[in-house]
């Protein structure tokens, strides 16, 4: 009797550690989730008047989350297109100056009309016609050196008024810059600046990534290098809280070209001595990925 609950025994423990054999899920390689995230920095200098936005957030491409103080480049803006107003009030009007010129010649003309007509009748003398001839290319030769001058002169303004002008494009573009826009879709990871703070160009505001994709990091050995390739559908799992995995299909979209350790966040340390490479596997999100969780894949 004895003898029969051992084996009994032995046999009840042989067949609960094969059940738990086949019940344990490998891995081919395993990671943690990341995203591609964008740092959105200031392209203007000066004081934050207002920042809408609060980590955890989605924002919309082309959302204006808030602006910079401008009142200063707003100013100077106002002062160049004065200049440019008065010097354009400069520029000489062609056609009324060279108006009294013009009514001479067309008197002079008239006149000559007359005389030709009385040099046929005799009435009056070839020398009389001469002079009105000479008047009329005098006047001709004075109406054409009038209007060189004016065309040169308002050229000049016109030249003067272009730096100006590329200056308030400057401005203009400049002041485009002190809106705070939102440049893709995604969600505010973290929040580097607030409301009334001083902020100069370059300086980070906040970080954004777009969560509906994430990136599943893992890494493999150089034997297992040759399974896998871009573009290939892999199985992802992560535990569900409940004892079991979550799974899910991803995408292989980057693999590294070089070796490096075994991050020691993955592996034991005797395990990090090994040569591992990594890739790189997008996921859709549902929600349900964060980003640092932990995750493995197994090759389909």
């Amino acid at each position: 009797m004895y003898k029969l609950k051992i084996i009994f025994l032995v046999a009840s423990t042989t067949t609960l550690l094969t059940a738990c054999k086949e019940n344990k899920v490998s891995f081919d390689a395993s990671g943690s989730f990341e995203a591609e995230e964008t740092i959105i920095s200031s392209e203007a200098t000066g004081t934050i008047k207002q920042l809408d936005i609060e980590e955890g957030q989605t924002l919309k491409a082309g959302q204006v989350i808030g602006y910079i103080d401008s009142v200063q480049l707003f100013l100077k803006k106002k002062q160049l297109e004065a200049q440019v107003i008065a010097l354009l009030a400069k520029r000489p009007n062609i056609p009324v100056q060279l108006s009294v010129l013009q009514e001479q010649l067309k008197t002079a003309e008239k006149e000559k009309a007359r005389i030709v007509n009385l040099v046929k009748g005799d009435a009056a003398t070839q020398k009389q016609l001469d002079d009105i001839n000479a008047q009329i290319e005098v006047l001709k030769k004075q109406i054409e050196a009038e209007k060189s001058t004016l065309s040169i002169s308002r050229e000049s303004i016109d030249k003067e008024v272009v730096p100006l002008q590329a200056q308030i494009d400057e401005l203009n573009n400049q002041l485009s810059k002190c809106k705070i826009i939102n440049p893709i879709e995604g969600t505010v990871l973290t929040k580097f600046a607030e409301a009334n703070e001083w902020t100069s160009i370059g300086k980070p505001i906040y970080t954004i990534a777009d969560l509906s994709n994430i990136i599943l990091r893992a890494y493999i050995t150089g034997n297992q290098l040759p399974q896998v390739k871009l573009n290939q559908q892999v199985k992802v799992l992560t535990d569900d809280g409940k004892g079991g995995y979550k799974e899910t299909t991803g995408a292989i979209i980057w693999i590294s070209d070089k070796a490096e350790f075994t991050p020691k966040t993955i592996q034991t340390k005797d395990e990090r001595a090994n040569m591992v490479y990594a890739i790189k596997v997008k996921v859709k999100n549902d929600g349900s990925y964060k980003i640092g969780m932990y995750g493995e894949i197994k090759f389909l």
